[in-house]
Formats: C-alpha cells, sequence, structure tokens
C-alpha cells in the first residue's frame, strides 16, 4: 500500500516554523497527529515535548505506561498527549497508537551493547537480540502500513552504523551517509558495543528495505553521542558514555574509546538540536534517505579538557596520550543542513549543559568551585 504519492505527501502547510524549541502559532499545526515510539527514553521523551510545544498532538507509545504519564503528562501542552501502551515484541500492538497519525518518529530501540554469554554467543545475539529489534521495527512500519494515514516515518538510527575506515582500514578525510560500517567487519571484530552496532545496522536496513517494498516514505536521522540536558529520572546511557572519562565507569568509556577509533574523534549533538531535526525532516518535503546530525566533534585528549574545564574535580592530563595527533576524518552533515536546518548548540554548550545536569541529578559530585552551577 502507497502512503502518499511524494515525499510528505498530504502534509499542511507548515512555513513559519522556524525550528525551534518552543510553542507554535500556526494553525497548520493544530489538528495534526503525529506518533513517537520510545517515548519515555532520552530522545524519546524531549521529542514529545519539543512536538506539545509546537501545537502537534502527539501519540506516545511506551511498554510501561505509568512511566510514561508520570515523565510525560508534565509537559506543558498535554492536553494534546495521549500514551498508548506498545510493545516491540508483540505484533499489531502499535495499531491503535499509529491510527491517524500524519507522521510516525520511531525512536524506541534496545540499548543493548554487549552480552554475557560467551558459548554460541553468535546464536544468542541474532535469536535474542537482532532478529527481535528488526521484528520490532517490522512491526512498526506494518502499524504505519496498515494505517492508510501515515505520510511519513522517521526512524532514528545511529552513528554506530557509519565508520571512518574505508575498506582497507585507512582514515577517509571526511564521513557522510556513504560511509556505512560493514555489517560482516561487526560479526568478525566484535568491537565494543558490536550488539548494539548490529542493531542499529540490521533494523535501519530492513527498514528501508520494507519501505521501498511498500512505497512507505521514510527517512533515517543518525545521531552521534546524544547529551545536553534530560527531562528522564535516570541518566541517559549517551550521557554516562559522554562523562566515563570522569566517573572512569570500567564499562562505559571503552565505548567512548571504540567510538573515537571507528571515527577518529568523538562527534557530538545536543538533544534539543537532535529533536528539532527530527521535526524538520518529518516536515521538510524534499527530504528521503539518511541524514547524519552532528554539530561539530571532539578528539578523546580535546574531550577530556572541555570536561575538565566545566567539572574542576576531574583531570585531564591521563587523557592526554596515547591518540594519534593526525587531524581526525570530518563529520559532515552537510546534508542536512544543506535542506536549511541549523544547529543552535555547539560541542562546549553540550558538555557545559551535560555535566550542569549531572550535578543538579546528582550522577557527579558538585565541586565548591566559582564557575559550576549547582
Amino acid at each position: 500500500m502507497s502512503i502518499g504519492s511524494g515525499p510528505a505527501a498530504g502534509f499542511r502547510s507548515l512555513e513559519g516554523m522556524d525550528g525551534a524549541d518552543s510553542p507554535s502559532s500556526p494553525s497548520a499545526v493544530a489538528t495534526t497527529t503525529v506518533c513517537v515510539t520510545g517515548a519515555t527514553g532520552y530522545i524519546g521523551s524531549w521529542l514529545v515535548r519539543s512536538l506539545l510545544r509546537r501545537g502537534y498532538n502527539v501519540h506516545a507509545t511506551a511498554r510501561d505506561t505509568g512511566k510514561a504519564s508520570r515523565l510525560l503528562s508534565t509537559f506543558s501542552g498535554n492536553s494534546g498527549l495521549k500514551i498508548f501502551r506498545s510493545d516491540l515484541n508483540e505484533e499489531g500492538s502499535f495499531d491503535e497508537a499509529v491510527k491517524g497519525c500524519l507522521a510516525v518518529f520511531h525512536v524506541a530501540a534496545s540499548m543493548e551493547f554487549n552480552v554475557p554469554v560467551e558459548e554460541n554467543i553468535e546464536d544468542h545475539v541474532r535469536s535474542k537480540i537482532t532478529e527481535p529489534a528488526v521484528r520490532g521495527t517490522l512491526n512498526v512500519l506494518q502499524a504505519c502500513s496498515r494505517a492508510g494515514s501515515v505520510k511519513r516515518i522517521v526512524f532514528t538510527s545511529s552513528i554506530s552504523t557509519i565508520t571512518a575506515k574505508d575498506d582497507k582500514g585507512e582514515w577517509r578525510e571526511l564521513v557522510d551517509e556513504s560511509s556505512v560500517t560493514p555489517i560482516n567487519g561487526v560479526w568478525n571484530t566484535k568491537p565494543r558495543g558490536w550488539v548494539y552496532i548490529l542493531s542499529k545496522l540490521l533494523t535501519e536496513e530492513k527498514a528501508f528495505q520494507f519501505a521501498k517494498e511498500k512505497c512507505i516514505d521514510l527517512v533515517s536521522i543518525i545521531p552521534p553521542t546524544v547529551a545536553g540536558p534530560f527531562l528522564t529520572t535516570d541518566v541517559p546511557a549517551s550521557v554516562q558514555v559522554l562523562l566515563s572519562p570522569v566517573t572512569g565507569d570500567p564499562n562505559l568509556y571503552p565505548i567512548l574509546v571504540s567510538v573515537h577509533s571507528r571515527l577518529g574523534s568523538i562527534p557530538l549533538v545536543h538533544i534539543e538540536d537532535i529533536c528539532n531535526a527530527h521535526i524538520f525532516l518529518m516536515e521538510q518535503q524534499g527530504a528521503e534517505g539518511k541524514f547524519l546530525c552532528s554539530v561539530g566533534s571532539s578528539t578523546l585528549p580535546q574531550l577530556t579538557d572541555l570536561l575538565s574545564l566545566e567539572y574542576p574535580y576531574f583531570s585531564s592530563e591521563r587523557f592526554a596520550k596515547g591518540f594519534h595527533n593526525a587531524i581526525p576524518p570530518v563529520i559532515s552533515s552537510k546534508r542536512l543542513t544543506n535542506l536549511g536546518f541549523k544547529f543552535k548548540y555547539g560541542v562546549k554548550d553540550i558538555i557545559e549543559q551535560s555535566v550542569a545536569c549531572c550535578i543538579k541529578n546528582g550522577f557527579l559530585k558538585c565541586p565548591i568551585t566559582e564557575g559550576i552551577n549547582n
């Protein structure tokens, strides 16, 4: 079944929307309903709030509706919010949530980085993680196909699907949406976080395949490490990974190092910017394919220097050695910015706000130092 006759077919005119995370006045969005899966997660919860502030009606899905209600019902504009219990593992459980929606943001995903089993590990990963992840994504897309109202799906991918090294293991000068991590290479080398990398690669691949077969308009947004403030009660995994040099987390710091070894730096985006980019791609009629969304990158020594400036309890000296001094590849978001998207926050803003929110949350101790906000 075809959903629309072209990119964003059937969308109302959304002229005058400037991309800011603020309430929108145009009546064009007043009766527009969209769906967000994984609405209690880091990106999902912020995206729900951003959409409500713009005047959209939002169908938010979560496995735990009680948790979703406690978090999301506090947002301004929540009269336009409906919460639905949906589970990626249950076929048909998204049907009611997407019914009547013009667009769907598929944000929900497993955050498994590694697995504890050692024997038959590949069979375990296939049967317990990657195959359920693919089925879950197809459950959402099938619900969209059955609904008949959905004109565009925005799929949240990951920078883990991208590599800065070519087939010969040499550094690329420019990294963009075409710099895809080979699936076979992940199975063979099993780098840190390899389970999550595989899950994202396979779900994105199957999503585009299904969308092409069913003539569904699907675009994919590729976030790097997402950080900044958060609305969830728990510190998001991506923020914990970013701050792992400070916390010394033995499981998360190697993931940061793995990102650096694959990309030559740590690309970043602010949580507000990534959510604005989701909405921008939903509204842009000319959007198609994949879009990398990174405002900038820092090498690990540069990142730790920034962390030490914002959090004086932390010393970056021990991180200064052991990383190549060559100019890192450029992580390009030109496909996105050429469409007209503008980033609001830079790398320094992201670090500063991540540290401040984690101090306020109690995840980091509060230094008795002038300049650090409580």
